[in-house]
């Protein structure tokens, strides 16, 4: 905003939170942000409560903090882009792209290539943000959508917390799956042993992975499986294959076997992603394209033509919407 201060005067008796909201238009997440960090007086007194209940004439006065924000690195990259408008924008995000920078990340990030784009929320308390709703690990590739205004990021965070988003990936994995049809509900929590792992922690938090067999490679040796996830945990699909002795393929992490050093990327890919558009109310969907290293390897391992059949969106959506556990 570019307003730094703004004064309103009460007519009714209504929560502070709601009387912000409506006249800022703006989020009541983000309301309450301005509120706690007492940017917002009542009657000149500064308050950190969003559920002071105003009454009429009372005057509320808030002062804008300064946004924070940091240039961006230059980008030498792409990405590509599934579908745009004026709330959302969703990609298909590289392999070996970093979502968020952080200080042991050293090249460019997906959030660098927003800010070239010129996607960047404007948040009342001044956090700097850039629409990002969900994220993928570095090496995973695939579809992500992204906010790009403060009513979007709230409702479309809402759908990933109710589960009304949904999320298909594909994974290479070795040894194939037991049974064709895999439910791992464990919680995770950071590794006790290994600070850049995550693993099954019954203090941790709740997660829960579907996993359903596909096709196995030529060999038998590998398969391809689709995997559902209901809840968004930190390397929950690797921590759940891992919790049954199956691994990604190309996943130093998790667990190396010979080929997986020689593999350009780790076989895990986001490829569908659906979720209610926040201004039309309409059911959307997106498929994201498998990459030429993952493409290749799947044409060389297996039979792709059969691949391609399973794989077919409306088949895999079927697939889990009418045996789902």
């Amino acid at each position: 905003m570019s307003q730094k201060e703004a004064h309103f005067i009460a007519e009714d008796v209504i929560r502070l939170d709601q009387f912000l909201s409506k006249e800022l238009a703006q989020t009541r997440n983000q309301i309450a942000q301005l509120i706690k960090q007492e940017c917002v007086h009542v009657d000149g007194k500064p308050t950190a409560k969003a559920g002071l209940k105003l009454k009429p004439s009372q005057s509320v006065h808030v002062v804008f903090p300064q946004a924070k924000s940091t240039p961006p690195q230059e980008i030498d990259f792409d990405v590509e882009i599934l579908f745009e408008d004026e709330d959302i924008l969703v990609i298909n995000k590289p392999s070996s792209l970093t979502v968020h920078p952080a200080p042991s990340v050293k090249e460019p990030t997906l959030v660098d290539w927003l800010k070239h784009k010129g996607i960047s929320l404007s948040t009342l308390s001044g956090e700097e943000r850039h629409g990002i709703v969900h994220r993928l690990d570095r090496g995973t590739s695939g579809a992500m959508v992204i906010a790009k205004n403060n009513i979007a990021h709230e409702a479309l965070s809402l759908q990933l917390q109710d589960k009304t988003m949904g999320r298909y990936y594909l994974a290479i994995i070795t040894p194939p799956l037991k049974e064709s049809v895999t439910l791992i509900d464990r919680p995770i929590g950071r590794s006790s042993h290994n600070r850049l792992k995550m693993a099954i922690n019954e203090e941790g938090k709740s997660a829960k992975t579907e996993f359903r067999k596909l096709l196995l490679s030529h060999d038998e040796t590998e398969e391809v499986i689709v995997c559902k996830l209901y809840t968004g945990r930190t390397h929950q699909i690797r921590v759940h294959l891992e919790s049954i002795s199956r691994h990604i393929m190309g996943d130093h992490l998790y667990g190396t076997t010979p080929k997986s050093g020689k593999m350009e990327r780790i076989m895990l890919h986001a490829y569908n992603l659906y979720f209610t558009h926040p201004t039309t109310q309409t059911t959307v969907r997106f498929t994201a394209s498998l990459d030429s290293a993952m493409e290749n390897y799947l044409q060389k391992h297996f039979d792709s033509k059969e691949l391609y059949a399973l794989i077919d969106p409306i088949r895999l959506e079927h697939l889990f919407s009418s045996e789902s556990l």
